[in-house]
């Protein structure tokens, strides 16, 4: 897939650029807690303004509805940007504004008053077709950043040429928030790997009681489909559980916590991957020449359930293949265990990172190939 690059705005000296970053950062008590995704930034800014252009950028934060939020300012975030890149402009919350969701032309038309050139570099978000997403390719030549590039550069060889053993690890709640991309990697990966409460339906499709443990009943035949067919599917033959009497994420409340096969009695909650199942995932992930990993393997916030996902983040770390994290509570798994710089890519899109690696594109790429420069 070629998209225009940087280099492809040519001289950028004088010119306005309008930048869409992701700078949804946490933020408790008026402070970002992790300022990650305004660095990952930094390098399309220096480019940009080390060579004359003028750089204004525009974020969401959470999710306002449509309406200024004093619970969603970017003060904080302007405050950092302009620590870590004087000069550069931070407009208000896109997402105060109703158009920007609703990619409305008149939103557009505001956003690129005055500016030259657009600058993509939001991958966390170019998978919606919002209006700072789609909307300025449309009238003003531009490219790619630097962080979009590499996201594209990284995860598309994943659905044509990964080397091989490809390994695609998927965890998480929901079957049904995995399908396309479980349908879409079985084509070419070498083995899927299930963790997560999905894999409590792919359970129960073998036959096994998962007593109170996530289930989607609708799921069940489809994952029977995929158990049937040629994929080499690796679900958990062990699995830690919670008893009737216990709270997740409150161990104080007390309850039984036990270490089960892959049948969960009436009352218990199956809410990690038991340890034989760990050892056993973390064997294949050490043979694999790539390994894709999207989902932790249990409650990993809840210290009684993150021995599961510890243990994939560290077989990810000391993995010889190529790494790559698809985001989201993966790539937040793998900080809490501080081994966010231990693995070779980490996504900065869970959401997207998906959708592209099902779709092969996102409305955000589509648009570049778009612009009058591509």
């Amino acid at each position: 897939m070629s998209i225009p690059s940087l280099e492809d705005l040519g001289d950028v000296s004088g010119r306005r650029v309008l930048l869409r970053a992701d700078f949804n950062v946490p933020i408790a008590n008026g402070e970002i807690v992790d300022d990650f995704r305004i660095r990952a930034a930094l390098p399309t800014i220096e480019y940009l303004t080390s060579r004359g252009a003028t750089v204004t950028a525009c974020t969401h934060l959470g999710r306002p509805k449509g309406a200024p939020d004093p619970k969603y300012s970017v003060e904080p975030v302007r405050r950092r940007l302009a620590e870590l890149a004087p000069g550069v402009e931070l407009l208000d919350n896109l997402r105060f504004n109703p158009g920007e969701t609703a990619n409305d032309p008149v939103f557009v038309q505001e956003l690129i008053a005055g500016q030259d050139l657009y600058v993509n570099d939001a991958f966390g978000a170019s998978h919606r077709a919002h209006a700072s997403i789609v909307g300025p390719p449309q009238f003003l030549p531009s490219a790619a950043g630097r962080l979009l590039q590499r996201e594209v550069d990284v995860l598309l060889p994943l659905r044509s040429d990964p080397k091989r053993p490809f390994v695609v690890i998927l965890g998480g709640s929901k079957v049904s928030d995995k399908l396309g991309v479980i349908d879409a990697l079985s084509e070419v990966a070498d083995a899927l790997i299930i963790g997560g409460g999905m894999c409590f339906t792919f359970l129960a499709a073998q036959g096994h009681h998962v007593g109170d443990s996530l289930l989607e009943v609708d799921q069940i035949e489809t994952c029977k489909r995929f158990l049937d067919s040629d994929v080499t599917i690796h679900i958990p033959h062990d699995v830690t559980a919670l008893g009737p009497d216990g709270e997740i994420m409150n161990p104080e409340a007390g309850g039984e916590v036990r270490q089960l096969g892959a049948d969960v009695p009436d009352g218990w909650k199956g809410l990690d991957i038991g340890p034989g199942t760990a050892s056993e995932f973390a064997d294949i992930i050490a043979e694999a020449k790539t390994i894709f990993w999207n989902g932790p393997m249990g409650v990993f916030e809840d210290p009684r359930f993150a021995a599961g996902t510890r243990v994939i983040a560290e077989a990810m770390a000391e993995a010889r293949g190529f790494t790559v994290v698809g985001g989201g509570d993966s790539a937040a798994a793998l900080d809490a265990f501080g081994l966010a710089n231990e693995v070779d890519h980490v996504s900065t899109g869970g959401g997207a990172s998906l959708e592209l690696l099902e779709n092969g594109d996102l409305p955000g790429l589509e648009a570049l190939r778009g612009a009058s420069n591509a």
